[in-house]
């Protein structure tokens, strides 16, 4: 059994890795789903609507670690494009000064800094797409059924009504509003991920506190498990406070229903 000073600066080492690589793995799910789901409700009830629903109902129900054992047999092993295991290769040696591997190779004074960069980059991509496929399906819903609402509503109507062509109205106020809607959801599904995100951790051997939850559960290591999910819980709790409060500063609307009279 491990020591309550250990078992803290363990989980405090290990946290950034896995606040990285869920991170980016949000970027990437709201950069794919995100416009999907605007592609899908603009084509509502057209063949690229249903082709998009299929895709994401098919992405959402594949299991996340044979997803990511697939990953690894065509993309590293068949292909041999991207890294299989790790965060960084053993060749490059980074100081540990934040804990998130990007910030602190921009911050180190290795002269092969920018080939450490490309080489954590190309160690990234592999586990943070593959923890993004189930996310990306959510936001291509929330996306969806956010836009169709904004297209209902009474200022389209009358933006349409003046003359603007579609382009003009969906560039300059339906996607807009339409994003403030999906805000409100991020904290979730960031939730969401992190849970995904362990799982992945394993898969890729990425040196996160996942793994290491993971570990200490076939270990039975009961004093790091309580440790470890303390501190992904208030992790994730101050992830949906941060949400809250961008939403209400970009939504005049929900400052309005909350403290007004």
């Amino acid at each position: 059994m491990s020591s309550q000073s250990d078992i803290g600066a363990e989980v405090l080492n290990l946290l950034p890795a896995t606040i990285e690589l869920s991170l980016v793995a949000l970027f990437i799910a709201m950069f794919i789903g995100v416009p999907l789901g605007f592609i899908a409700a603009i084509k509502h009830n057209k063949t690229a609507d249903n082709l998009i629903l299929s895709i994401s109902m098919i992405g959402y129900s594949i299991p996340v670690f044979w997803l990511g054992l697939l990953a690894i047999l065509i993309f590293s092993i068949n292909l041999g494009w991207l890294p299989s295991a790790g965060q960084i290769s053993l060749l490059f040696e980074i100081n540990h000064v934040t804990g998130i591997q990007f910030i602190d190779i921009l911050l180190s004074d290795s002269p092969y800094k920018w080939q450490a960069f490309t080489d954590a980059t190309s160690h990234i991509i592999l586990p943070a797409s593959v923890i993004s496929v189930a996310p990306a399906t959510i936001f291509i819903r929330l996306a969806r059924t956010s836009m169709i609402e904004v297209l209902e509503t009474s200022y389209i109507r009358a933006a349409n009504a003046k003359g603007l062509s579609f382009q003009q109205i969906i560039f300059r106020h339906a996607i807009r509003n339409a994003l403030i809607k999906i805000i409100r959801h991020v904290g979730l599904q960031f939730a969401n991920l992190v849970t995904i995100a362990m799982v992945t951790e394993v898969i890729f051997s990425w040196p996160g506190i996942g793994r290491r939850l993971i570990e200490s559960i076939y270990q039975r290591d009961y004093t790091a498990i309580q440790s470890g999910l303390l501190v992904l819980s208030c992790f994730i709790f101050m992830i949906h406070i941060l949400t809250d409060f961008i939403y209400a500063a970009l939504n005049p609307l929900a400052r309005g229903n909350k403290y007004g009279s």
